[in-house]
């Protein structure tokens, strides 16, 4: 396959994307879901020619993933508002994420450690990934629920990625301890570090890049935030934090800022940035997120669903899933809300596999069947596509999108909205055009009534000086004055 062969299949995958975006927003099908049939697709026709997929698609597709994760993160970090208004969302999504990730893993973990007879802490570091509801798929996919709706389901696959990838890491670190003590010190040690070294980046970074000259340092920002990710991994820090602490100090940084240190930023260069960074991180994120799930649709191997065991136990984790996250929505939620399309919004995807790929080479069980990786992740795409078909379509979803959009600049609207309200937004400014015209042709019609009616239509003074709107009908009458 030679070079132009290789650009025409990647521009026609971007394209395919655009496309399934569309449908998606037009259907509530998830475009993931269309991604991953196209991946099958090339797979298919890969096989038809003699092609096979080989562990360089497989190293690809981990490089895409972690770019990918970091991408989405900062997209939704410097979108997240720390205001008083905001908080009960944050809290409630907060604990949600918390409280079904480490419900999930432990139960999970007894499913794998009962059906493979596996070792109880590698059974763990086996269900986290699985537990981690997927922010690269929920982001794309609640564009047409209610702001509050959408905002809760952001902020919670947000938080769970982030909760999911520390707990992920901190079994990996502590597989061979056996002093708790141990493990408790650990796992303050890393928290209070990262922190303390994601604040002061976050602070040096924003002052560094604010005062940079030139048009071209969007990508140096997101590649030394990539570099300090990377460090981070290779420091055993849970660098994802990093990230998030810099978009959190980005887009609030009024609360960072304060006192003397007002002085050291330039508010309109800061919401510069702020603006071109979230055009460059949609759009990277958009490809990496595209690219990403072909390439993993590619690999799937659909004889894993003829295998009965591994498709009962795959069901089986679902339902944990979904009975978790039942009670947990009853309880945070008032009798007045619906649970719904909520209940069906909890995805696998881009975290769940990128991780799987991270599992050391030395602890990997040779018991586990990584089919069940799959099967989850087409499941729960399933049920979300179902619920979001059903319940998604939500009316109140566009009367909350129209002020959003109207109030540009307000603080209070989220940047996820405005964004999902783009297309709306183009067609109700047409609709505006048809009423403004009617307006004018009813009132010049009243103005010539009172006149007709008042006798000033056929006055003679008034004949010297017609207005231009009148020239027609007076032209008209001249012949009846001869």
């Amino acid at each position: 396959m030679n070079a132009y062969n290789i650009i025409i299949a990647l521009s026609c995958v971007i394209i395919f994307s655009h496309i399934f975006n569309f449908i998606s927003k037009r259907t509530n099908v998830p475009s993931v879901i269309l991604l991953i049939i196209l991946g099958v697709g090339i797979n298919f026709g890969l096989q038809l020619y003699g092609f096979k997929i080989d562990s360089y698609v497989m190293g690809t597709l981990e490089v895409l993933g972690i770019v990918g994760l970091i991408m989405i993160v900062l997209e939704a970090a410097i979108d997240l508002e720390l205001t008083k208004e905001k908080w009960p969302i944050i809290w409630k999504s907060f604990l949600m994420a918390l409280i079904s990730l480490v419900g999930c893993a432990f139960i999970i973990s007894l499913i794998i450690n009962q059906f493979y007879r596996e070792d109880p802490v590698i059974s763990l570091l086996y269900a986290v990934p699985l537990s981690i509801v997927s922010s690269a798929i929920v982001i794309p996919s609640v564009g047409n629920l209610v702001n509050k709706k959408k905002e809760f389901m952001i902020y919670e696959s947000t938080f769970s990625d982030i909760l999911g990838i520390m707990f992920f890491y901190f079994v990996v670190e502590n597989v061979d301890t056996t002093n708790a003590n141990a493990v408790i010190y650990s796992v303050i040690g890393n928290i209070v570090i990262t922190i303390i070294v994601s604040i002061a980046l976050g602070y040096g970074l924003i002052l560094m890049f604010q005062r940079l000259k030139g048009d071209v340092k969007l990508f140096m920002l997101i590649a030394v935030l990539v570099l300090m990710y990377a460090i981070g991994k290779q420091l055993h820090l849970s660098s994802l934090v990093i990230i998030l602490i810099f978009g959190l100090i980005l887009n609030n940084n009024q609360l960072f800022f304060v006192g003397k240190m007002k002085e050291w930023i330039d508010q309109s260069t800061i919401n510069g940035i702020l603006k071109d960074l979230h055009l460059v991180t949609r759009e990277t994120a958009f490809v990496v997120r595209t690219f990403f799930f072909v390439v993993f649709g590619s690999t799937i191997d659909l004889q894993a669903l003829l295998n009965l065991q591994v498709l009962g136990i795959s069901l089986g984790i679902v339902a944990v899933f979904f009975a978790v996250r039942f009670i947990l929505l009853k309880i945070f939620y008032t009798k007045e809300d619906s649970i719904l399309p909520e209940f069906f919004i909890t995805p696998r995807g881009l975290i769940t596999i990128l991780l799987f790929f991270s599992i050391p080479a030395e602890i990997q069980s040779d018991l586990f069947q990584p089919d069940i990786i799959l099967i989850v992740i087409v499941v729960t795409s399933i049920m979300m596509t179902i619920g979001l078909v059903k319940f998604g379509d939500d009316k109140e979803a566009k009367k909350e999108v129209e002020p959003a959009i109207a109030a540009e600049g307000d603080s209070e609207i989220s940047y996820f909205l405005q964004r999902e309200g783009d297309d709306e937004d183009g067609s109700e400014e047409e609709e505006d055009h048809g009423p403004s015209i009617l307006d004018e042709l009813a009132e010049h019609e009243d103005s010539e009534r009172k006149k007709a009616e008042s006798g000033l239509g056929t006055s003679d003074e008034h004949e010297d000086e017609p207005e231009e709107e009148d020239s027609g009908e007076q032209e008209g009458d001249e012949p009846k004055k001869d």
